[in-house]
Formats: C-alpha cells, sequence, structure tokens
C-alpha cells in the first residue's frame, strides 16, 4: 500500500504536481501516490477532512484555497504564519500542520538551479501581496546585503516592511520599501537579484520598475511561467540582464513539501530538467 497525497485547488485539471511527485517518489523510492482533488468553492474543509479519514497522510494546496488552509491548520510553521497563507498540510497524530513551501523553493531555485548565491546580494522584490509576503523570511535566511520592495500602492509595501522590520534587523539586512514612483526607492547601480512577485505576466502587463534597476550581472526572476518567456522576461532581456521563470520554484516547492513529508529531499534539478524537456516538446 502506498501513502496517500494529493493537491487540492480549483481549477485543477492543470497542475504539473502529480506528475512532479511521481517523479520524485521514483527517484527515492519512498511509498507514496499523489492525486488530484478538485475542491468545490466553500467546500475546502469538507474535502479535506473526507480526504484524512481516508487514509491521506498530506496535501498541496493551491488557488484559491491558500487562506482556507491557513485558517484550517492546527499548526503553523514560522514561514507559514509569516506568509498568511499555506501551501503544503501535513496530518499527524498532532493534527493539521500548515507550512508554506512558496519561499524555499524560489531561494533553491534561484541558488542551485541558477547557481546565484543571494548571500550579500541587492535583492529588489516586485509587488507586495501574498506572493512577496510568503518570500520575505527565506531570502532573509541567506542573509542579502539589501532587500528592497516596491509596489504600485506604496502601503502596501510600507506595511510590508513594518511587518518584517524586526527580522530584517535581527538578520543584518538593510531592508526598505515604498511605491514605484517614488524617489530614492531604487538605489543607484543594477540589482544583483530582481523577482517579479507580481501577478502581472498572467495579463501581460509589465510591473512597474525604474530600467536602472537591471545590468548585465543581474538576474531578473519571474515568478510565472508559461510556454514563452514572460514580458518581465523578454523587458530584462533586452535590459542586458539574465532572465529566468518560476518553473524551477514549482519543482522546488514541491520538493520541499516532499522533505516535509517524507524526511527525504529529493533532486529538484533533475525533475525540472525533464519538465522542461517535456514542455518543450509539446510547445
Amino acid at each position: 500500500m502506498k501513502d496517500q497525497y494529493a493537491v487540492i485547488g480549483n481549477p485543477i485539471e492543470h497542475s504539473k504536481s502529480p506528475w512532479i511527485h511521481a517523479k520524485f517518489a521514483a527517484q527515492t523510492g519512498e511509498p507514496v501516490e499523489y492525486g488530484r482533488i478538485l475542491g468545490p468553492l466553500g467546500g475546502f474543509e469538507r474535502e479535506v477532512r473526507q480526504f484524512i479519514a481516508s487514509g491521506g497522510r498530506g496535501m498541496n494546496v493551491t488557488v484559491p484555497f491558500k487562506l482556507d488552509a491557513h485558517a484550517f491548520a492546527d499548526s503553523l510553521s514560522p514561514r507559514a504564519a509569516a506568509a498568511g497563507a499555506v501551501n503544503t498540510l501535513a496530518f499527524g497524530p498532532d493534527g493539521v500542520r500548515g507550512d508554506n513551501t512558496d519561499g524555499v523553493g524560489l531561494v533553491r531555485d534561484i541558488e542551485v538551479n541558477l547557481g546565484v548565491s543571494l548571500k550579500g546580494a541587492r535583492i529588489l522584490l516586485l509587488g507586495a501581496g501574498g506572493a512577496a509576503r510568503g518570500v520575505v523570511l527565506p531570502i532573509f535566511d541567506r542573509a542579502p546585503a539589501a532587500l528592497t520592495i516596491v509596489n504600485r500602492t506604496a502601503a502596501k509595501a510600507h506595511q510590508l516592511v513594518d511587518q518584517f522590520a524586526q527580522n530584517a534587523a535581527d538578520c543584518g539586512v538593510r531592508f526598505s520599501g515604498g511605491g514605484a514612483d517614488s524617489g530614492g526607492i531604487v538605489d543607484s547601480g543594477c540589482y544583483d537579484v530582481i523577482v517579479n512577485a507580481t501577478a502581472g505576466s498572467l495579463d501581460a502587463a509589465l510591473p512597474d520598475c525604474d530600467d536602472g534597476a537591471f545590468g548585465a550581472n543581474t538576474l531578473a526572476y519571474d515568478m510565472m511561467y508559461g510556454a514563452q518567456p514572460t514580458v518581465f522576461m523578454q523587458h530584462a532581456t533586452k535590459l542586458g540582464a539574465r532572465a529566468s521563470d518560476g518553473l524551477g520554484m514549482l519543482v522546488e516547492q514541491a520538493a520541499e513539501s516532499f522533505f516535509i513529508w517524507r524526511g527525504v529531499r529529493p533532486d529538484g534539478g533533475a525533475v525540472l530538467r525533464e519538465l522542461r524537456q517535456m514542455l518543450a516538446a509539446k510547445a
């Protein structure tokens, strides 16, 4: 008998999580079976409880249920509490544990798969919504020199700075933020890493960002991904930067979930390479 896991969302048929976790299971030899659950709107808790009752050991959670999962969990990891959202649930004798692996997935993709160290780096984070909030603490853990948040609405950036000000001080990170049109928000010179945490690429919209932030040694990372480079990636490339999409973040956040559940860390890079080949063949 294999242990049961699943991803829940609405819609869910597009999810690559079952394919990714099947690869992880084959790679590690772990007895894992992983499926999809289409969660009805308003019926998240009922579906999860049914899955637990049937012997389910854990779940990944995608839109629109990450806030429901946060409220459902009996306990939260520090990073899930900071993010205000949960994408990983583990079911055990002590109840339901909620976690958020998105930030760790981002960091591992940048440092391990793309070979860019965040230690001592100057990082620009575009956006101040849930996606941005979920990656701040994992970025701090890598000891960058500075993290700047730029958001269209300055107040949201300031809220994020206030929320994590003590964490930044504890890690010795210069932490600031403001509106996209605020003078002095973008430091002079180029950033080492720019992360687009806005949903703009879904609508082919560029986030607000000073072109002077991009340079030849800049990694411009879009959390979104698709068959073709996003508009943010295309813009960054024209400005001379190196660009990457968020497919590796998807794989690495799944690897972190697998580690939480099984205590074994799969090789996300190998699965990422195979996934890119598969998507390229379908394009």
